[in-house]
C-alpha cells in the first residue's frame, strides 16, 4: 500500500461521500421545513414553473369568487327590495279597488287614498335605498352589473338592470298617483295590475341571474380546491419519507465523519518507519 503525506486520496473520497451527505441532509431539512419537495425553481424547474401557473390561476380565481360573492349580494338586495315593491303593489290595488266603489262615501275613499298615496311613497323609499356597495340595480342609475367569470377575465357574467321607479316602465304608475273619485280608483287599480305582472317578470330576471351567479360561483369553489390539489401533488413533500430519509442521513453524517477522521490519520503511519 503507498502511503503518502502528499495526496490522502482516502481523505479525499471521504471528504466528498461526507459534502454529498451533508448536501442531502440539507435538501432533506429544507422539505420537512418547507413541506415542499419543490420549493424553489432549481429544485425542478419545469415542475416549478406549472405550479406557479396554477398558483396564478388560483390566484385569479380567488379574485372571481370575490366579485361573485359581490354580484349575488346586490343582487340578493335587489330581489329584496323587489319582492317588497311586488307587496306594496298588491296591497295598493286592494286600496284602489275598495275605492272604486261608487256607494263608498268620500271621507271612506279619501281614508284608503292616504293609505295608498302613503304606500306609494314607500316604494320610492325603497327603490332609492336598494343599494349594495355602490350599486343600484333598480332605480335606473346602473345598466348592468358584469361580473368576471374567469382567472383571465376574458368571460364575464352580465346582470342587466331592472328599473323599478316610479312612472318607469316597469311601474308605470305615477309619483303622484293618487284618487278622489271611484272612476280614479277603477283606473289606477288596472294600471297597477299591469304594473304588478311587470314587477314581478322583472323579479323573474332577476332571480335567473341570481342563480346563475350561485352556481358559477360554487363552480370556481371547486375549481379553485381541484387546482390547490394539483399544486399539492406537484410539489408537496411526503413527510413520513422524508422523516425517514432525515434519521438515515444524520447516521451517513456520522458515520463519515468518523470515515474522515480515520483517513486523516492514515500519513502518521509514515512515522513508524522511522521509529
Amino acid at each position: 500500500m503507498n502511503v503518502s503525506v502528499n495526496t490522502n486520496s482516502g481523505a479525499m473520497i471521504a471528504l466528498q461521500n461526507l459534502n454529498k451527505t451533508n448536501m442531502d441532509l440539507q435538501t432533506t431539512q429544507n422539505r420537512i421545513n418547507t413541506g415542499l419537495e419543490v420549493s424553489s425553481a432549481k429544485d425542478n424547474g419545469g415542475i416549478y414553473a406549472i405550479a406557479q401557473r396554477m398558483r396564478s390561476q388560483v390566484s385569479g380565481f380567488g379574485v372571481v369568487g370575490q366579485i361573485l360573492d359581490r354580484g349575488e349580494a346586490t343582487l340578493d338586495v335587489a330581489l329584496a327590495a323587489g319582492e317588497a315593491i311586488s307587496d306594496l303593489l298588491i296591497e295598493m290595488n286592494e286600496k284602489a279597488l275598495a275605492a272604486s266603489d261608487a256607494s263608498l262615501d268620500t271621507a271612506s275613499r279619501s281614508a284608503l287614498n292616504e293609505d295608498f298615496t302613503a304606500l306609494r311613497d314607500q316604494i320610492s323609499t325603497i327603490v332609492s335605498n336598494a343599494e349594495f356597495n355602490g350599486v343600484n340595480l333598480i332605480d335606473g342609475s346602473t345598466n348592468a352589473f358584469v361580473a368576471l367569470a374567469n382567472q383571465d377575465g376574458s368571460n364575464t357574467i352580465t346582470v342587466s338592470s331592472e328599473d323599478m321607479s316610479l312612472s318607469g316602465s316597469i311601474v308605470s304608475l305615477a309619483a303622484t298617483a293618487s284618487f278622489a273619485t271611484a272612476t280614479q280608483a277603477s283606473n289606477i287599480a288596472s294600471q297597477i295590475g299591469t304594473s304588478l305582472d311587470t314587477v314581478n317578470s322583472a323579479l323573474a330576471r332577476l332571480g335567473t341571474k341570481s342563480k346563475a351567479l350561485e352556481i358559477h360561483s360554487s363552480f370556481v369553489t371547486k375549481l379553485t380546491d381541484a387546482l390547490e390539489v394539483g399544486i399539492g401533488n406537484l410539489v408537496d413533500a411526503d413527510l413520513a419519507k422524508e422523516s425517514a430519509s432525515l434519521q438515515s442521513l444524520q447516521v451517513k453524517q456520522q458515520l463519515g465523519t468518523q470515515a474522515l477522521s480515520i483517513a486523516n490519520q492514515q500519513p502518521q503511519s509514515i512515522l513508524s518507519y522511522f521509529g
